[in-house]
């Protein structure tokens, strides 16, 4: 299931819009998992992630990200979830996308203040909820696609440990006495989000 939807601007990292938040509230961490977005989001930015289209695994879920004319159109799915649907899920969010002005979106500075394109991420969204639709299985058994056979994957925690050498983090330890990496400032919110990750891996 498409959980969590983002759209960001490459050159600065700067996320744009952003669908109704879909994860259960009860049973998983919604605002780690933003945080987790942002982060990728600002490594694409820096350079840290060059595919330009790439599945981040972490736990039961994976980051699915499609970067097309400097814009980053980055989704959350359950692990099971297809990959190819959630490429053309992107990818129709990137068509949509297309149609604003260029002048417009570059002129964009507070983070996610083109709220205009959440409505239409979430009725985009609404096709891609059951993977067994006619229409979805015809994607996903479409010979001539391929998308989802040439996409790099990797784990969040690889990202983070590469992003980790960089900043001259040090290891730490939590309040239950498990290790955890840390950072002294900028990274300090973003691990918060991540301990649970990162202890469990």
């Amino acid at each position: 299931m498409v959980k969590l939807t983002m759209v960001g601007r490459v050159r600065d990292g700067v996320p744009l819009a952003q669908g109704i938040r879909y994860v259960n509230e009860e049973n998983d961490d919604v605002l780690g998992y933003k945080q987790q977005a942002e982060f990728i989001l600002k490594e694409i930015s820096r350079g840290a992630l060059s595919s330009p289209k790439m599945a981040i695994q972490m736990h039961h879920h994976s980051f699915i990200y499609l970067i097309e004319n400097g814009v980053c159109y980055m989704t959350l799915c359950d692990s099971l979830y297809p990959r190819k649907l959630a490429i053309h899920y992107l990818q129709d969010l990137q068509r949509e996308f297309s149609k604003f002005d260029d002048a417009l979106l570059n002129s964009l500075v507070k983070p996610y203040s083109f709220p205009k394109f959440d409505n239409i991420i979430s009725n985009i969204r609404k096709r891609y909820i059951d993977t067994r639709t006619q229409v979805n299985l015809y994607k996903l058994n479409d010979s001539r696609s391929q998308t989802d056979l040439d996409i790099v994957t990797c784990s969040i925690s690889e990202i983070f440990e590469r992003r980790r050498k960089i900043t001259g983090n040090w290891l730490e330890m939590d309040a239950s006495g498990c290790n955890f990496w840390c950072s002294a400032c900028t990274f300090m919110g973003f691990l918060s989000s991540l301990r649970h990750l990162i202890i469990s891996s």
